[in-house]
């Protein structure tokens, strides 16, 4: 009985004295993609994996798939493609080069670019962000009628570059039956589609919190919506810091 007690008192005072594990460090994942092309499934498919499994140590992975529309003419026109995903990538060739832009791409907190669906080379580079300094953001979205209000907690300037807050809404758990082009007869599944991106202000010296509102359209649903929102260098293209929240009801 006496050791039967003290093993009690033992696991009760192991317990008590136990820390919990640090926060994952976030980290921004754009995969640059579209349903026209014959390459982009498997990388669809680790987005999917690496936010579903977040399988890298100390690291939150926030995705966003942005669906370009350069391949748009080859026969299937992707829904969830837009001119300004396709202008992003582009805006990133100047920083990566001028053959960088191809998909499926994914960047790596604006400061790593790779194809797309290999997954030792995105996991490494992955880890490899989560290692170096983030700014701390915190984001509350709620929808109210057709818009998203999204509060953000954002930290003071670092001072150096000029950083902006860029928000945008995603969405899961999407899916298309594609009828033709590359992926004819194939059904898609998709994660984190980014339906809509907003720049706002930049940091300013002081932390602050502010409001901002994106508009949502009735032909996005309801369902798995989210609001994404990171610091990003105007100049170097580097994510400093990023958060995601659901937008709740």
């Amino acid at each position: 009985m006496f050791m039967r007690l003290a093993a009690m008192v033992l696991v009760i005072v192991s317990t008590s004295g136990a820390t919990a594990p640090p926060p994952r460090v976030p980290v921004l994942v754009e995969l640059f993609t579209s349903e026209g092309c014959s390459s982009c499934p498997s990388a669809d498919a680790l987005l999917e994996a690496l936010q579903r499994d977040q399988p890298v140590g100390e690291v939150e992975v926030i995705p966003i798939g942005l669906h370009v529309d350069y391949f748009n003419y080859l026969g299937w026109n992707d829904s969830f493609s837009a001119a300004a995903f396709t202008e992003r990538q582009q805006d990133y060739a100047r920083k990566f080069g001028p053959d960088s832009v191809y998909t499926p791409q994914i960047v790596v907190d604006g400061t790593d670019a790779m194809v797309g669906n290999d997954r030792p080379l995105v996991t490494r580079q992955i880890a490899a962000a989560g290692r170096r300094p983030h700014l701390p953001v915190h984001v509350i979205a709620r929808a109210a009628a057709d818009t998203a209000r999204i509060t953000i907690d954002l930290p003071a300037a670092p001072g150096g570059e000029k950083i902006q807050v860029v928000a945008a809404i995603t969405q899961d758990d999407l899916t298309t039956a594609v009828p033709r082009g590359e992926n004819k007869g194939r059904t898609l599944h998709h994660v984190a589609v980014a339906r809509k991106i907003q720049a706002l202000d930049a940091l300013a010296a002081d932390a602050r919190s502010v409001d901002t509102q994106i508009r949502l359209l009735p032909a996005w649903g309801q369902a798995h919506l989210n609001a994404v929102v990171w610091l990003q260098g105007v100049k170097s293209r580097k994510v400093y810091g990023v958060a995601i929240a659901p937008l709740v009801r």
